[in-house]
């Protein structure tokens, strides 16, 4: 049955024997040996995907990150469209999430510059109709859009420009009978007025009545490619200062989950290794982040303590087998990656099995690596262990024996009965592991011959039957799961997930030791 090693040992005898804290030496030196094969296998896995799949899990994992500020979040992103690359990937990205998110920022900025419209309608009949074409009918509340601004720009200067309307009649429409009648509005021949005033009226493509009418930004969404193409323009030729506070207020708005995933897996790699160490920076451990409580906080706290020196492959290499080593698994299960399962498989044939004082002695030597070494060795190890916990474990009575053995308490998710209906356990979380076990059916029939005393004497207490009925139901629907001693028997874990769990459980509680030099 595999070990999982969640306890320190006890330490060696004091005349000097190595006792149990002593371990193996060559032990440790074939374990370090297995693991840097095993790196190899995974890097060619990794490597057939053209990187592309593990750099989008990094990506994934930097969203997770909580301990950035805003302050600093601001920056990191400004620094990163500053960069002359950016203009092509990031900077129309960004664009593209302020016009779908915020398009009132966009069009503030466009109504300041009617002028990019006049190309924007020449010669296009399609957009000329999306915006201009909205003309209220009989009944209708008013002209929306484009016609809004037509209209009103019309009955404003209709000395000169009255003319250039193009009605589809015999005859034209006075100013004073479409006052009254606004809805005659709609008999326009939209497509010849439009291209009139793009040719005799210029003062309507920098009219105030034209500009109100894309200030909530709406028109974006008629071809949101070309106005990005613009708006680049106005950030790296113009340099205009507005569009650079616009787009330093949505950066400060927008959560850095967001910023991240949208953005980080448009960079190469170099500019991605450059905002992973500028990241270092701006890191400030919690005392949660420092218990390994989430996700991404073994990268946080590796950037916070490593050097510069760190390489992008290690950071991909840590990520795929700390954070997707569930997905790293799968890949490996595809029939393209037979080859490499196939190595993996004969690899840890040959796997030495290590005791207890082997373990810790392979935990005292990570405390002596570079930080990010030492992590790759405890993560690589979580990892094999992942494996042969997906490989090995394929029952629920084999997960029972590996609980057992490894110290761990558990109890079924199916006997419901054992929880009240607040939520609290009735039995003693302290007891034996055989407890959890075998005792469950006892306590579960105790519980019940209570309920029924309880509803004989009180057969309108219908909220808690009602209480009973719905653990029932959940009950059943957990399956083979289990609650669970490591995470405080917060969560059922089934078996498909108890891999991961366990694996990561592991990695967090080895790595640990080793930040705190044991």
């Amino acid at each position: 049955m595999l070990r999982l090693f969640l306890q320190k040992p006890p330490p060696p005898p004091s005349d000097g024997d190595d006792g149990v804290g002593g371990g193996n030496r060559d032990a440790v030196e074939a374990t370090l040996s297995l693991l840097r094969n095993i790196e190899s296998v995974l890097w060619s896995v990794i490597s057939s995907c053209g990187r592309y799949e593990a750099r989008l899990w990094l990506c994934n994992t930097v969203s997770s990150i909580h301990s950035i500020a805003a302050r600093d979040q601001l920056h990191l992103f400004m620094e990163l469209l500053r960069s002359e690359r950016s203009k092509l990937d990031v900077a129309p990205r960004l664009l593209q999430m302020i016009f779908e998110k915020r398009p009132q920022k966009a069009g503030r900025i466009l109504a300041k510059r009617c002028y990019l419209l006049e190309k924007f309608f020449q010669g296009n009949p399609r957009r000329i109709f999306l915006w201009f074409d909205n003309f209220a009918g009989v009944g209708e509340s008013g002209h929306q859009k484009g016609a809004r601004a037509l209209s009103l720009y019309a009955f404003a200067n209709r000395d000169v420009c009255w003319e250039e309307l193009e009605w589809k009649g015999k005859h034209g429409q006075s100013p004073a009978v479409v006052a009254t009648k606004p809805h005659y509005f709609q008999d326009l021949d939209i497509l010849q007025t439009i291209e009139n005033f793009l040719e005799y009226v210029p003062d309507f493509w920098s009219s105030s009545e034209l500009a109100e009418s894309v200030k909530d930004g709406e028109i974006l969404k008629l071809d949101s490619k070309y106005f990005v193409e613009q708006f680049v323009g106005l950030m790296y030729k113009e340099d205009l200062e507005d569009i650079w506070a616009a787009i330093e207020e949505f950066i400060l708005e927008e959560n850095f989950s967001s910023l991240s995933q949208n953005l980080l897996i448009l960079l190469d790699e170099d500019r991605l290794l450059l905002f992973l160490k500028s990241i270092r920076k701006c890191i400030h451990l919690s005392g949660q982040c420092q218990d390994f409580g989430y996700a991404s906080c073994w990268l946080e706290n590796l950037l916070a303590t490593c050097d510069d020196q760190i390489s992008l492959d290690e950071l991909l290499l840590l990520n795929a087998v700390i954070g997707k080593g569930r997905q790293l698994v799968r890949l490996l299960a595809d029939e393209e990656h037979e080859e490499e399962k196939g190595k993996v498989d004969t690899i840890l044939k040959s796997k030495v099995t290590l005791s207890d004082a082997d373990h810790w002695a392979l935990i005292k030597e990570c405390v002596n690596m570079k930080q990010q070494v030492a992590i790759k060795v405890v993560g690589q190890l979580s990892w094999v262990l992942h494996y042969l916990l997906a490989r090995e474990c394929m029952t629920a009575q084999s997960w029972e024996i590996l609980f057992k053995t490894n110290g761990i308490h558990f109890q079924k998710a199916d006997d419901y009965s054992l929880i009240q209906a607040d939520g609290i356990r009735e039995s003693n979380l302290d007891s034996d592991v055989e407890g959890w076990a075998s005792g469950g059916k006892k306590m579960c029939r105790r519980d019940r011959k209570k309920r029924r005393k309880k509803y004989h004497r009180d057969y309108n207490s219908s909220d808690e039957i009602e209480i009973e009925q719905t653990n029932a139901w959940q009950g059943l629907q957990a399956g083979r799961s289990w609650f669970l001693s490591t995470d405080g028997f917060s969560c059922a874990w089934n078996i498909a997930d108890l891999p991961e769990h366990l694996s990561r459980h592991c990695f967090k509680t080895w790595t640990k030791w080793i930040y705190s030099k044991c």
